[in-house]
């Protein structure tokens, strides 16, 4: 039973936490343990998780909640920072982060829908100290077709960060696409059962360079990524397949149509 477990069963307000999370925040968290950070919980609900962050972090940490709930303003009496508004606003977060600043950590426990964690997510990565992290949680609401998530579709949370990808991507000079935003100050996103974590950079990234170990060697080899193997005939017999295959190993426009019945095969493996 790792630290943050015992802290969250131990808490004396109530909250809700899928049980893999726990080990995912002790890896991902330990860093900001005693020092001076400040932690953003979008979702406050019972309150619970506010005092698990408090105690984990230590008493350095600044913790602040954030909810649509006025009912909210409660735990303020314990010593958190609360603040009533609609995640969803980008308002909201203009007035949030122009009051306090910058933050090291926004944890999205909030209402889950694609707006809401897609305005939070685009509104704080500016916001987000370096080496901070922004730390989405349920996210397998992008797959859910349940009361207001309406997923999964093409707005989902997930689908939204796949696009973040390709910008990251964009630092390799070979995609000759410009580098933005999100090329130069993301990290890293990870990915776990219903939590995705987006690592934000000490420093601008700029483009990458392919480096090669000796340049007294010869850097050039023969190529085979696009060779294909020619299937030769002889006594014993082939499938069907493969004697397609070797009619048409040869004929690009072909290759290509076989290349993705291929691949859809192992799509409607995902399927299943």
């Amino acid at each position: 039973m790792n630290k943050i477990f015992k802290l969250f069963k131990s808490s004396p307000h109530s909250s809700l936490k899928w049980n893999n999370y726990f080990e995912i925040y002790e890896t991902s968290l330990k860093k900001f343990i005693n020092k001076k950070v400040t932690l953003v919980e979008i979702g406050v609900g019972n309150g619970g998780s506010l005092f698990m962050w408090k105690k984990f972090l230590g008493s350095k940490a600044k913790i602040i909640g954030v909810d649509l709930n006025p009912d909210a303003k409660k735990f303020e009496k314990f010593g958190f920072k609360i603040f009533i508004g609609d995640q969803a606003d980008p308002n909201f977060w203009k007035k949030f982060y122009s009051k306090n600043g910058k933050i090291d950590i926004l944890i999205d426990d909030g209402g889950h829908t694609n707006l809401q964690q897609i305005t939070a997510l685009m509104e704080s990565i500016e916001n987000i100290k370096n080496n901070g992290l922004i730390i989405i949680e349920d996210t397998h609401t992008s797959f859910m077709n349940y009361k207001g998530f309406k997923n999964p579709s093409d707005h989902s949370l997930i689908n939204f960060t796949n696009k973040i990808i390709e910008n990251l991507h964009r630092r390799n000079p070979m995609i000759k696409k410009k580098m933005n935003l999100f090329s130069k100050k993301i990290s890293s996103i990870e990915y776990f059962d219903s939590i995705v974590i987006i690592k934000i950079s000490k420093k601008k990234y700029g483009y990458s360079k392919n480096l090669h170990n000796n340049k007294k060697l010869n850097p050039y080899f023969t190529d085979y990524r696009f060779k294909r193997s020619i299937i030769k005939k002889n006594n014993s017999k082939i499938s069907f397949l493969n004697f397609i295959k070797s009619k048409i190993s040869k004929k690009g426009f072909l290759q290509g149509i076989y290349d993705n019945y291929l691949i859809k095969k192992y799509l409607d493996k995902l399927n299943d």
